[in-house]
């Protein structure tokens, strides 16, 4: 008796658009304040490159794991991301997302067994370098800054402005390693947003 033949599964060549977006870059853009005692509101920040927190989640979650060990829930503000799923798989263990309107803004919860770190979330249109201010200000050491003061911090005059012996440039390059983004085109330094 013949099987019947096997019908590879084009889902994703007839219906792209139900598929989530791979992110271009894995770097996880994130800055976590030392272990210590806990200070301050938040326990670092971080930049998604999205407001689709499914697809954001996995890289971020797999940093932090290092940390917490296995992470079971994540919450978050409902009006601050697109519409989501209620769980995601992240390293082959499922992940509950729990949207609640009364969660602080700009902030994200990651919870594992008797852990929470609570990340301020810089929004993915963010120029680079106030971008760069919030996550360092939001990770430094002793923190007790709140969520909107840290939303205010600013880059130095001088990475905003520029200066004549290239300081923006080894400051965008600098942040580029560190996982921050730009596109080069003809020398001429074009941000993108993120």
């Amino acid at each position: 008796m013949m099987s019947a033949p096997t019908i590879p599964d084009t889902t994703y060549v007839l219906r792209p658009s139900l598929r989530a977006r791979p992110i271009e870059d894995p770097r996880v853009r994130l800055r976590l304040k030392p272990k210590a005692p806990t200070t301050g509101w938040v326990d670092g920040g971080w930049w998604p490159r999205s407001r689709d927190l499914a697809a954001e989640l996995p890289g971020l979650l797999s940093v932090l794991a290092v940390r917490l060990g296995r992470i079971e829930r994540v919450s978050y503000h409902l009006g601050e991301w697109a519409p989501n799923r209620h769980r995601i798989s992240c390293g082959g263990v499922v992940v509950r997302l729990e949207g609640y309107r009364s969660q602080r803004a700009n902030t994200v919860d990651v919870l594992a067994p008797g852990q929470r770190v609570t990340l301020l979330v810089v929004a993915p249109e963010a120029f680079a370098p106030t971008a760069h201010a919030v996550l360092m200000a939001a990770g430094r050491r002793g923190s007790t800054d709140d969520v909107d003061t840290l939303l205010r911090s600013r880059p130095p005059a001088a990475e905003v402005l520029g200066s004549s012996d290239g300081q923006w440039e080894a400051a965008l390059q600098r942040w580029e390693v560190d996982g921050g983004r730009m596109i080069v085109a003809d020398q001429t330094i074009i941000h993108n947003g993120r």
